[in-house]
C-alpha cells in the first residue's frame, strides 16, 4: 500500500475506511477491514498502540483529518506507556466465547441432522417389511419436528457443513420436510394440518421404490421413455401409500407434487388452487431442492442461483404467494451460499434466521484462522457488515473452497434443542 494511505491516529475520523494491520485477536471488531461508523471506535482504534494506520480514499467517505504533529507525539506516548488494553481484549474475548457458543449449537444441530437423517433411512428401508411400525415412527418424527417448530419463538435454518453427514439421496425427503414445515410455520397453519404436510413431504418420492433405480440415477437427460416410466412414481406413490393406510389429505400431495400452477406439471396437469394448498407448499420445496441436489451434482444451482431462478424465470410455475413466504423465510442468500462482503471479506451463509433473513450467520474466511476455529459474523450484531453479492464456489480460488468447505449437496435443519423444547431427532 503507498504511503500517502498511511495516516496517524489523530487523523481519524467517522467516514473513514480503514484497514487494521493486526491478527484478528489483537483488536476488538469482527472485521479487521471497516468504515468507522462512531467515536467510540476511534477511541478503540487508538487505544492499540498503533502509529499510524492504513485508509482506503476510495472507500472512504471523507479525506482523513489534517495531521497534528504535537499530539501525535503526546498520544504514542500515552499509548506506549498504557500497556494496559484490557477493554480491547474483554472486547475480543466476549465475541470469542459468542462464536463458541455458535459453534457449540452449530455441532449440536449437526449431530441431530444426522440422527434425523437415519431414522428416516430406517423409515425408507423398513417400509414394506415393517409398514405400520415404520408409519408410526415417521409420524412420531414428523411431530417432534413440529413441536420444536412451532414452540420456538425464533426458527434458524442451518446449512449442514460439518463432514459428519453423508450425501445420501433420501436426505432429500428430510430437506423437502424442513422446508415446507418452515413454511407452514411462517403462514401459520394449524398443527394438525401441520403434521399432514409434514407426513406428506417426508414420503412424497415414495412411488420411486417402484422405478428402476437407472432411471433415478442416470445423469443423462431421460429419454421419452423413461421420462413417462419416471413421471409415473406420482401415480405409484399413492398406491403404495393406500395400502400403508394414509390419509386421503397426505395422498393428495404424493399425487400432486409435482403439479405446476401454470398447468404444465404432471400427471394430471391440475392448474391454479386446483392443486391443494399443502401440495403447493411441498412442490415449491421440492422444486428448490432439485435444483440444489440434482442427480447429476455437476448441474447443481448454488441456492441463490435456486432461488432466483424461481423467482425470475419461473414464478408462473409456483403458486406466487408461498413462493413469496418461501424467498422471505430463506432471505436473498440462503444458507448455503457463498458471499462476498462489501470490505471484499468472503464467507459462506451458515445460518437464516427466518424472522430476519437479511441478517445470516455467515463463516468467514481468514488464511490466518484455523477452519475449526473460524470467524463466525451474526450480521444481527454487525450494522457495518453488508453482504455485495453472491458467488459461485467455482470462481472463489481452491484454498478458499476448501475452508468454506460447502458440502456438494446442501442440507438444512434447525436446532432442536434449545431449553424447553422437545428433542427433534432422537
Amino acid at each position: 500500500m503507498q504511503d500517502n494511505f498511511n495516516i496517524t491516529m489523530d487523523q481519524l475520523r467517522i467516514g473513514l475506511y480503514i484497514h487494521l494491520d493486526l491478527k484478528w485477536f489483537d483488536h476488538p471488531f469482527s472485521f479487521s477491514n471497516f468504515k468507522i461508523k462512531n467515536e467510540a471506535q476511534i477511541k478503540t482504534i487508538q487505544s492499540l498502540g498503533l502509529k499510524s494506520i492504513r485508509y482506503d480514499p476510495v472507500l472512504s467517505d471523507f479525506n482523513p483529518l489534517p495531521q497534528k504533529t504535537q499530539q501525535i507525539q503526546e498520544t504514542q506516548v500515552q499509548v506506549a506507556a498504557k500497556p494496559d488494553i484490557s477493554p480491547v481484549l474483554a472486547a475480543k474475548l466476549a465475541l470469542v466465547e459468542r462464536i463458541q457458543l455458535q459453534r457449540e449449537a452449530a455441532a449440536r444441530i449437526e449431530n441431530a441432522f444426522v440422527n434425523t437423517a437415519k431414522t428416516i433411512h430406517g423409515i425408507e428401508k423398513n417400509l414394506f417389511t415393517m409398514p405400520a411400525e415404520t408409519v408410526r415412527k415417521a409420524t412420531q418424527l414428523v411431530d417432534q419436528i413440529i413441536d420444536s417448530l412451532l414452540s420456538s419463538p425464533e426458527l434458524a435454518i442451518h446449512a449442514m457443513i460439518g463432514k459428519a453427514g453423508a450425501e445420501e439421496m433420501y436426505f432429500h425427503s428430510l430437506n423437502v420436510t424442513m422446508l415446507s414445515l418452515m413454511m407452514a410455520r411462517d403462514i401459520e397453519l394449524p398443527q394438525e394440518v401441520v403434521s399432514t404436510l409434514g407426513i406428506g413431504a417426508l414420503f412424497h418420492d415414495i412411488g420411486h421404490k417402484e422405478i428402476p433405480s437407472k432411471i433415478l440415477m442416470k445423469k443423462d437427460p431421460l429419454n421419452q421413455a423413461e421420462r413417462h416410466l419416471f413421471e409415473m412414481h406420482c401415480e405409484y406413490g399413492v398406491g403404495i401409500g393406500q395400502r400403508l393406510g394414509l390419509t386421503p389429505a397426505v395422498l393428495a400431495i404424493i399425487r400432486e407434487h409435482h403439479e405446476l400452477f401454470d398447468g404444465t406439471g404432471y400427471p394430471s396437469k391440475l392448474k391454479g388452487e386446483a392443486i391443494g394448498l399443502l401440495s403447493r407448499i411441498v412442490v415449491i420445496a421440492n422444486h428448490y431442492d432439485e435444483l440444489c441436489n440434482p442427480v447429476n451434482i455437476n448441474d447443481a444451482l448454488t441456492p441463490h442461483e435456486a432461488l432466483s431462478t424461481m423467482f425470475a424465470k419461473l414464478r408462473n410455475k409456483f403458486d406466487q404467494k408461498m413462493l413469496q413466504v418461501f424467498i422471505r423465510c430463506l432471505g436473498v442468500y440462503p444458507p448455503g451460499t457463498i458471499v462476498q462482503f462489501s470490505n471484499g471479506v468472503i464467507g459462506m451463509v451458515v445460518t437464516v434466521n427466518t424472522a430476519k433473513p437479511m441478517k445470516p450467520l455467515v463463516l468467514i474466511y481468514d488464511a490466518d484462522i484455523p477452519r475449526d476455529e473460524a470467524i463466525l459474523v451474526d450480521m444481527e450484531c454487525e450494522a457495518d457488515a453488508n453482504i455485495a453479492k453472491a458467488i459461485r464456489p467455482a470462481q472463489v480460488p481452491r484454498e478458499i473452497y476448501n475452508y468454506l468447505s460447502p458440502r456438494k449437496r446442501v442440507n438444512y435443519y434447525f436446532d432442536p434443542s434449545k431449553p424447553g423444547q422437545e428433542q427433534a431427532a432422537r
